[in-house]
């Protein structure tokens, strides 16, 4: 068989010609805004239920700076920490485009918080998944890595983010995911294959996000917040409390203070 397109002509390390600095310098220009630095944290929602949450309690504010011609981007402090986010950046490449521009304009820590289905049941509903690996059955990681069954949490991540498993409230379970950029065809062979190679849950964003991670070398991590048996219930998509987002906020809080805490210790040790 033909190799297929979305595998020809990838140049890895050749640098793009696009690039969202030049994107956003722009969109500054056209909508006569000045550029300014967002908060070091940024949370993706691609539900956008965090977000809706946040603006109703009246505890988010827009960023009037944030240039994107896509999406709005909020700034809120939750347990002292200044956090931003931006809603509804849903699918691979929707959200690996947000995530360029979001670390060009200064982030430092990109935390994504995905709606996910379940594929091996290991609990009821909903729980959180810290997604280890994300299979790559979508488009957007073969752009920026070579072709690979997996795209990976970085293991340096992984091993800080493991005191976040340890002090959370709740259960938050490790393990891999399967990332597809079509959700209208999880059939059931396609669920079943899932399974057998132990995929907790079917989702829309990691494989991509962490293949852009790594090949920028940027932080950045993906939970997965297992919701729903995909809609073959009644009473399916329940989340919790406030749509799960104070649930959300909470593991996203541990994972920011872990990684806060270990940015404070290697600057202890660098000026020793």
């Amino acid at each position: 068989m033909p190799v297929p397109p979305i595998l020809l002509n990838k140049r890895y390390t050749e640098p793009s010609v696009f690039t969202a600095e030049n994107l956003l310098r722009e969109a500054r220009r056209q909508k006569g805004v000045d550029r300014a630095n967002i908060p070091r944290i940024c949370v993706l929602d691609p539900d956008g239920d965090i977000v809706r949450w946040l603006v109703r309690a009246r505890r988010a504010e827009r960023d009037p700076q944030w240039a994107c011609y896509h999406t709005d981007l909020y700034t809120f402090t939750h347990e002292d920490m200044r956090l931003g986010i931006v809603g509804c950046a849903v699918g691979a490449s929707f959200a690996v485009l947000v995530a360029e521009e979001l670390f060009a304009s200064g982030c430092e820590l990109l935390i994504s918080v995905t709606s996910a289905g379940q594929i091996v049941p290991i609990a009821d509903p909903p729980y959180f998944v810290l997604i280890e690996r994300a299979l790559r059955d979508e488009g957007t990681s073969y752009h920026y890595l070579p072709p690979a069954e997996f795209s990976h949490l970085a293991p340096g991540l992984l091993s800080m983010f493991e005191k976040v498993l340890a002090r959370a409230p709740a259960p938050i379970y490790r393990g891999a995911t399967w990332t597809t950029d079509a959700p209208f065809r999880e059939t059931a062979s396609a669920i079943a294959y899932c399974r057998e190679l132990g995929l907790m849950g079917a989702e829309m964003e990691a494989a991509a996000l962490y293949a852009f991670a790594e090949a920028r070398q940027k932080p950045l991590v993906c939970l997965a917040h297992v919701t729903n048996q995909m809609a073959r219930r009644e009473g399916d998509f329940e989340k919790g409390i406030a749509g799960g987002s104070q649930g959300a906020l909470r593991v996203v809080t541990l994972i920011a203070q872990t990684w806060m805490s270990e940015q404070s210790t290697c600057g202890h040790r660098a000026r020793a």
